[in-house]
């Protein structure tokens, strides 16, 4: 008989911290390489996807998902003196909601396929979204773009290469290949560090299908309401939306400290978790 995958509450905070704090960090090294820019394309390093898939993976899809959104926002938005307001939450629910599927898709972490296939499903979920929700917000109009003078559609060809090389290039090199590395050689040894067994196929988290209407539904209206969202964020309505001036701070010493604190965050959680294990390692014995 399956029994459905369940984590006591500090077990989840803990997951939790660890996806927000560790994306975070990411984050932070992702803003300090360069991107390049080919006309109205540009070539960059989107995210290192790998974190928060590696961790829905392993450990419970939904808080490790949040967690990593929920990182990017603290860590690449707040610590750098800027919030986009609606616009945030549209990415917020857009990366989160990718990963929980993602994470959702793998009843056997030990399955190489089956990880490889919702790696490269999160990555494709997510760009999909925000590639639906940019070319949606130029045709309803409220947003310019306008890549080809006297061409308007020319967004669906731009938005569309650029799906296709964030898939291909960002999942790819840093998605797909490093979830099939890590997550077989992780697979456990890092859940005993938080207290908790590995998933298995007769101990996994329980969705009823990704198929199934209940489901899908809820999927459709975050999708829904991240396009409402980003077409809020393009209107006088985003009234949350804020910039700090530091006179003098310059943007890449935010960044830096910024990384700085991610970094601490994250080595305090491993430490922790290190200790921890090395304890009950000693009431065993």
């Amino acid at each position: 008989m399956k029994r459905n995958y369940t984590l006591t509450q500090s077990q989840k905070m803990m997951v939790f911290i660890l996806s927000m704090s560790l994306y975070g960090l990411s984050n932070m090294i992702t803003e300090l390489v360069p991107s390049i820019y080919l006309g109205p394309v540009e070539f960059s390093i989107e995210y290192f996807a790998f974190i928060p898939l590696t961790l829905c993976i392993l450990f419970h899809p939904l808080y490790a998902g949040i967690g990593a959104a929920l990182g990017e926002v603290i860590f690449g938005e707040i610590m750098l003196g800027q919030f986009g307001g609606f616009g945030e939450l549209e990415k917020f629910i857009s990366f989160s909601l990718a990963m929980y599927i993602a994470g959702s898709m793998v009843k056997d972490p030990r399955n190489k396929r089956q990880v490889g296939i919702a790696a490269m499903a999160g990555v494709v979920i997510h760009q999909l979204i925000s590639m639906m929700v940019d070319i949606g917000k130029v045709w309803v109009g409220v947003d310019d773009f306008e890549a080809l003078p006297g061409l308007a559609e020319s967004v669906v060809v731009v938005e569309g290469f650029s799906f296709l090389n964030d898939v291909l290039f960002s999942g790819i090199l840093f998605a797909l290949l490093p979830t099939l590395y890590l997550v077989p050689r992780l697979y456990g040894k890092i859940e005993p560090l938080l207290g908790m067994k590995p998933r298995t196929p007769d101990n996994a988290y329980a969705i009823r299908g990704i198929l199934h209407p209940r489901f899908l539904i809820p999927v459709i209206l975050l999708a829904v309401a991240a396009f409402g969202f980003e077409y809020l964020s393009e209107t006088e309505w985003n009234i949350f939306e804020w910039e700090a001036t530091f006179s003098n701070i310059s943007e890449s010493t935010l960044t830096l400290i910024s990384l700085c604190v991610a970094a601490v965050v994250s080595a305090t959680i491993i430490y922790v978790l290190i200790k921890r294990s090395k304890k009950e390692r000693k009431k065993a014995a």
